[in-house]
Formats: C-alpha cells, sequence, structure tokens
C-alpha cells in the first residue's frame, strides 16, 4: 500500500507544479508593477522587450515561457526649466 501511495505522490507533485506554469508577459508585468508600488517605488518604467534584445535597465522577470524579459528602468528626474529672469528689488 506504501508503494501505491508514494507512486501516486511522485505522478501527482509535478502535476501541481506544473498547474502555474508560465505567465504572460501582461500579467506578469502587472504583478511587478503592484509590487513597486506597494514598496513606494515611484517614477520607474516596466519594459517588455524580446530576450536576446538589448535593453538599458535591470530585468526583473522573464515571461512568455523565457521567450521575452521584462526590464526595470528608473525614469529620469525632471529637467529644471530654466529660472526666470532675477527679480529686482
Amino acid at each position: 500500500m506504501k508503494v501505491v501511495a508514494t507512486v501516486a505522490i511522485l505522478f501527482f507533485v509535478p502535476v501541481l507544479a506544473y498547474g502555474d506554469g508560465p505567465k504572460p508577459c501582461e500579467v506578469l508585468k502587472t504583478e511587478i508593477a503592484a509590487k513597486l508600488d506597494a514598496h513606494g517605488s515611484k517614477g520607474y518604467t516596466l519594459e517588455i522587450v524580446a530576450k536576446d534584445k538589448e535593453a538599458e535597465g535591470k530585468v526583473v522577470g522573464t515571461c512568455d515561457a523565457g521567450s521575452k524579459k521584462i526590464v526595470y528602468s528608473k525614469a529620469a528626474p525632471p529637467s529644471k526649466a530654466a529660472d526666470p529672469a532675477p527679480k529686482k528689488p
């Protein structure tokens, strides 16, 4: 009986792991954005690019069965406009 239970478990566990499966890119991107927002991150971009394409930033996830990656990059701070002419006293 123990052998039957062991065999059943060995066949059942991989099925559970496969159930999660690879995530679509948009779903994963949304999940990553939610986590970043929860940590208070602002001024960032998440970009979905092909696995072999070079992109500036840090790879924070892969999707579509490893064919694409999600790249995080911090947005540049807004440049200050030239100060208006100094006020005369």
